[in-house]
C-alpha cells in the first residue's frame, strides 16, 4: 500500500470555538451530567422507601456541601438541557436560524438556566 502525502483535514485545533458550537458541546455534556443527578435522585428515593435508617444515611451524604454542589450543578444541567432543547425545537420549526438570533437565543438559554437554578436553590435552601 502506498503512502499518500496528502494533507489531513483540519481538526479542532485549527478552528476558533464559536458560541453555537460551544453551546452544542455543552448540551451533550449536560445530557451526561443529568444521568449523574438522576442516580442521586434514585438513591434518595430508594432510601426513602427503605426506611428511616437508610433515609438518614442518604440525607447525611446528600446534605454534605460537596453533594449540594453536585446536585446544584446537576439541576443547572437539567435546566440548561431543557431550555436548549426548546431552542432546538424552535430551530426545527425554521425560526431564529440567522446568526444574530442564534447567538442571542444562546445567551438567553444560558441566562435563563442560571436564573431558574438560582430560584430553585434559593427556595430550597
Amino acid at each position: 500500500m502506498t503512502s499518500d502525502q496528502r494533507p489531513l483535514s483540519p481538526h479542532l485545533q485549527v478552528y476558533r470555538p464559536q458560541w453555537s458550537s460551544v453551546l452544542s458541546i455543552l448540551h451533550r455534556i449536560t445530557g451526561a451530567a443529568i444521568s449523574v443527578g438522576l442516580v442521586l435522585v434514585v438513591w434518595w428515593l430508594t432510601a426513602l422507601a427503605s426506611g428511616p435508617e437508610a433515609f438518614s444515611t442518604a440525607m447525611g451524604w446528600l446534605t454534605h456541601p460537596i453533594s449540594l454542589v453536585v446536585l446544584a450543578a446537576a439541576s443547572w444541567a437539567l435546566f440548561y438541557h431543557l431550555f436548549n432543547g426548546i431552542r432546538h425545537l424552535v430551530w426545527d420549526a425554521g425560526m431564529l436560524l440567522d446568526v444574530p438570533s442564534a447567538r442571542r437565543s444562546g445567551w438567553i438559554v444560558v441566562a435563563l438556566s442560571l436564573f431558574v437554578t438560582a430560584v430553585v436553590w434559593g427556595v430550597a435552601l
